[in-house]
C-alpha cells in the first residue's frame, strides 16, 4: 500500500469514530473524558485492523456475517442509554452518567472499530506497509475523535439535553445505516 492509499483508508476508518465522538462530546467534555474516548477509539482502531491483518480472510469471512448486527447493538444500547438519561434523570443524576467509562467506552470503542477488523485483511497484500497503515489507522482516529469531541463541546451548552436526544437517534440511525450497507433490509 502507498502512503495515500493508506491515508485515505485511514480517513475513511474514522469517520464512525468521529460521528461517534461528536455525540459523546455532546455531555462529555472534561478532559480526562476526552483522553479516555480519543485513546480508547484509536487503540481499537489499531488494534482490530492489526487483529484483521493477522487474522486474515478466515476470521473475516466468519465475522461478516455478524460484525454489523455486534455494531448495530452497540451504537443502539448507547443510543438508548443516551436518551434515556435525557429525559429521565435530574439534572444531577445525568451528569453522573459517564459514556466514556465501563462498558459504555469499551461497546462504543468495539462498534467504531469494527470495519477496520475488515480492513485489516487487506493491509497484509500491502507487504511491511501495514505496520504503518495499522498506525496511521489508530492515529487517524484519535485525531478525528479529538476534534469531534472539542468541537462538540462548544455546540452543547447552547442546546442542552434536546441535543443529547437527537445525538441518541443519531447512534441508533447510524446502527440501523449499518445494517442496511450489509443488507439486511
Amino acid at each position: 500500500m502507498h502512503f495515500l492509499e493508506i491515508l485515505l483508508l485511514s480517513l475513511a476508518l474514522s469517520a464512525d469514530a468521529f460521528t461517534v465522538a461528536t455525540t459523546i462530546g455532546l455531555r462529555h467534555r472534561s478532559a480526562r473524558q476526552i483522553f479516555r474516548l480519543t485513546f480508547h477509539f484509536g487503540l481499537f482502531q489499531s488494534l482490530l485492523a492489526l487483529t484483521g491483518a493477522i487474522a486474515g480472510t478466515l476470521f473475516v469471512s466468519i465475522m461478516a456475517d455478524y460484525d454489523h448486527w455486534i455494531a448495530f447493538v452497540l451504537l443502539s444500547l448507547v443510543g438508548l442509554h443516551m436518551i434515556y438519561a435525557a429525559l429521565k434523570h435530574t439534572q444531577e443524576q445525568y451528569a453522573n452518567v459517564d459514556l466514556t467509562r465501563g462498558f459504555s467506552l469499551v461497546g462504543l470503542s468495539i462498534a467504531v472499530s469494527i470495519d477496520a477488523l475488515a480492513a485489516g485483511v487487506g493491509l497484509t497484500t500491502g507487504g511491511g506497509a501495514f505496520v504503518l497503515a495499522v498506525i496511521m489507522i489508530g492515529l487517524t482516529a484519535a485525531a478525528a475523535t479529538l476534534l469531534a469531541m472539542l468541537v462538540a463541546g462548544r455546540v452543547a451548552d447552547r442546546l442542552g439535553k434536546w441535543l443529547e436526544i437527537a445525538a441518541g437517534l443519531v447512534l441508533i440511525g447510524l446502527g440501523l445505516w449499518t445494517l442496511h450497507n450489509h443488507n439486511v433490509f
